[in-house]
């Protein structure tokens, strides 16, 4: 069974995209519908940057997102499909167009809004996020609770790796403190403010607001929801869970565990970077399952997907 991995913010790089713009006119036509749905020249922003650009919440998630769609097309031409899927944060909107919840024109829209609320309606304050690994999850939130300021554990990716998210103060102390307190290493990641923490109750009310104004439906497979490790039923409100999304922890470690047990053994992360890939072979050490694990970022990744599914 194969199942879709959508990345999130903090996957971006400058050049993401780039040779498969180049290569396929089904690619460039994503890019080109995006920037008229949305008036933003992802195609620019993602291939030349600058990295200051990009990394600006209102331009990466868009980015991320269009670079995911872009890949997805080319594997509908493929005839390659998923029997489930999940997405890191910004990545479950990914996921919830592949499954056909919410349409692309929408889903479009919907992440242009949430990156400029994110942004735009965070509370004033040096914001970071850093990703503390070699502890167990109760070790993070324990070592987070000793330091004086606004610090949460926010992405519980698999075992042994948690993104905290606060006030840049208390993320230089853990930094600080980490290693002496058992962390093998506790890395700053690149973006820019204390997301997926009750600092965002304003983003999550407005996203509520213009979500109610969108047609969602069940997905068509299995999308796992960040909240819980869970799969939307029909008695969830998506746009209840979407719009808590930005202020509420994300627990891929739970999601990617419930693909497996529920019988995936062929992964494919669609979008830049290879984060996803990383936490299925960490979560699979504890498992042992006989699993394939494929990134597509690149050309030669695509190419090489092809040949393997």
């Amino acid at each position: 069974m194969i199942g879709f991995l959508f990345p999130g913010q903090g996957s971006q790089s400058v050049g993401m995209g780039k040779d498969l713009y180049e290569n396929f006119e089904s690619v460039k036509t994503v890019y080109n519908d995006v920037k008229n749905l949305t008036g933003i020249d992802v195609a620019k922003i993602s291939f030349e940057g600058p990295e200051e650009i990009l990394n600006k919440t209102k331009y990466t998630q868009i980015s991320i997102l269009t670079m995911s769609l872009s890949i997805l097309k080319l594997l509908e031409e493929k005839n390659i499909k998923a029997q489930m899927s999940c997405g890191l944060s910004l990545g479950e909107y990914s996921s919830l167009i592949y499954s056909g919840a919410i349409s692309f024109e929408d889903g479009v829209k919907i992440v242009q809004k949430r990156g400029e609320l994110m942004e735009d309606l965070c509370p004033e304050g040096d914001w970071a996020m850093a990703a503390v690994l070699g502890l167990s999850d109760e070790q993070v939130e324990s070592l987070c609770k000793k330091i004086d300021g606004f610090l949460k554990p926010v992405n519980y990716n698999s075992p042994g790796q948690v993104v905290v998210s606060g006030d840049k103060e208390s993320i230089e102390k853990l930094i600080s403190i980490g290693k002496e307190n058992g962390a093998r290493k506790i890395v700053q990641l690149k973006t820019s403010g204390p997301f997926h923490t009750e600092k965002l109750v304003e983003a999550s009310k407005s996203l509520k607001e213009f979500l109610n104004e969108k047609d969602l439906n069940l997905p068509k497979i299995p999308v796992i929801k960040n909240l819980d490790g869970k799969p939307y039923s029909d008695s969830d409100d998506i746009r209840e869970i979407l719009s808590k999304h930005v202020m509420s922890p994300t627990r891929m470690s739970d999601s990617i565990k419930y693909m497996i047990d529920s019988g995936v053994d062929t992964f494919v992360e669609i979008g830049p970077g290879k984060t996803l890939s990383g936490f299925v072979t960490s979560i699979n050490r504890g498992l042992g399952k006989d699993l394939k694990i494929i990134s597509i970022n690149s050309l030669e990744s695509f190419n090489q997907a092809i040949n393997i599914l």
